[in-house]
């Protein structure tokens, strides 16, 4: 082989080493910090770079892109003396990359031993309860702190989030105790303001029953009087219109007497005391009548009888017969109709001795009224 080959093809193979190393590729969204014997130089920015060979080397390669670091549960002491264990998850972007090269050792693990303390520090204010309703609080507080405290390492902190809040096991149990107790709390005053509301309602519709009722009864009882006072006006007014006589009066009155026998109790009833005037003038119009003019009288006590028998037999859905003199005629009643008869006839004679000696005695005391006035007027004058 040809002794200048040799050097040739050492040459060339220097050369494209020297070459090689010279030229750098960075990709996207990388960063490459670039030292010269031991000394920071710069930082390499995405595409093609030159350096110098054997003198520049890269020191380290970082991503700038949004990172999450999700950190271990650590345990935490509350206000209320409860040790709770709380996961963190880190939002994070390296926004200087000689800065989180070159100002702390390792950015992860500061971050992540600041997030500890801070979360410590926060949550050592609050109490359990707290703790768990006040995360968007806890956050906020939490990347306040850490985005101040890693701007110098050339790192933004975008968002904490807590991931999860353990408590004791023992808490726990009584959380869901207390949890328990609350919802049969509200189950029970939901179904006490079902009842309460079902017996309202209830109230209401009888109350609107009651009403409507008592509405229908009274426009009942007005249209019933208004068809009875009706009735009576046109009955008078077709009595006054035939101009009746008290004939036919007084024999509609004892076609009446038939509903003073029906009940349940006909061994026992009651004869009014114009029964007697009634008897008298229908035995008047219907008594015989051979001498003209001169009326046909007929006892009282008869025409009660009478009266009375012809109520008996109405009583049976009979009206009552008429003789061929025109008076009603006696008929075969039971036993209890004849006692009240009986009764009728001694009633009737007590009341017309009754009324004679009431008009013997208001003659009696009217007659010396007048001597007693003259022997007093000398008197006074």
């Amino acid at each position: 082989m040809d002794p200048v080959v040799i050097p040739m093809l050492l040459a060339a193979l220097v050369v494209v080493f020297l070459v090689s190393s010279s030229v750098r590729v960075v990709p996207q969204a990388r960063r490459y910090n670039i030292e010269r014997f031991g000394r920071y130089r710069r930082t390499l920015q995405p595409g093609l770079n030159f350096v110098l060979p054997v003198a520049d080397r890269i020191n380290t390669k970082l991503d700038v892109r949004e990172q999450v670091y999700s950190s271990d549960p650590r345990p935490v002491i509350t206000e209320d003396n409860l040790v709770v264990n709380i996961d963190t998850v880190l939002y994070y972007q390296i926004t200087d990359p000689r800065k989180a090269a070159y100002e702390v050792s390792d950015y992860l693990q500061a971050i992540d031993q600041l997030t500890v303390t801070t979360l410590r520090n926060v949550i050592g204010g609050m109490d359990l309860e707290e703790t768990l309703t006040s995360r968007e609080e806890i956050n906020a507080r939490l990347r306040s702190v850490l985005d101040d405290a890693t701007g110098k390492w050339g790192i933004r902190v975008n968002r904490v989030e807590i991931k999860a809040i353990d408590p004791p096991h023992s808490i726990k149990e009584a959380m869901e105790k207390q949890m328990r107790a609350e919802r049969d709390k509200r189950a029970a005053i939901l179904h006490a303001e079902g009842e309460r509301q079902a017996k309202i309602l209830t109230a209401e519709g009888t109350k609107q029953k009651d009403i409507l009722e008592a509405q229908g009864a009274q426009q009942a009882m007005i249209l019933r009087a208004d068809g009875e006072a009706q009735a009576v006006e046109r009955v008078f007014q077709a009595v006054h219109r035939n101009n009746a006589d008290p004939k036919i009066l007084a024999y509609k009155y004892l076609e009446t007497l038939p509903h003073l026998a029906k009940s349940d109790n006909n061994t026992f009833w009651v004869i009014p005391g114009e029964l007697t005037e009634a008897v008298r003038t229908v035995t008047t119009a219907f008594g015989d009548k051979s001498a003209p003019g001169v009326p046909h009288a007929v006892p009282a006590n008869e025409a009660a009888t009478a009266a009375a028998t012809a109520a008996t037999a109405a009583a049976d859905g009979q009206p009552p017969a008429l003789d061929k003199s025109g008076a009603p005629e006696l008929a075969a009643a039971p036993k209890p109709a004849l006692d009240a008869v009986a009764a009728a006839v001694e009633a009737a004679k007590g009341a017309d001795a009754a009324v004679s000696e009431a008009k013997a005695e208001a003659e009696a005391a009217s007659s010396p009224q007048p001597q007693k006035a003259d022997k007093a007027k000398p008197a006074d004058e």
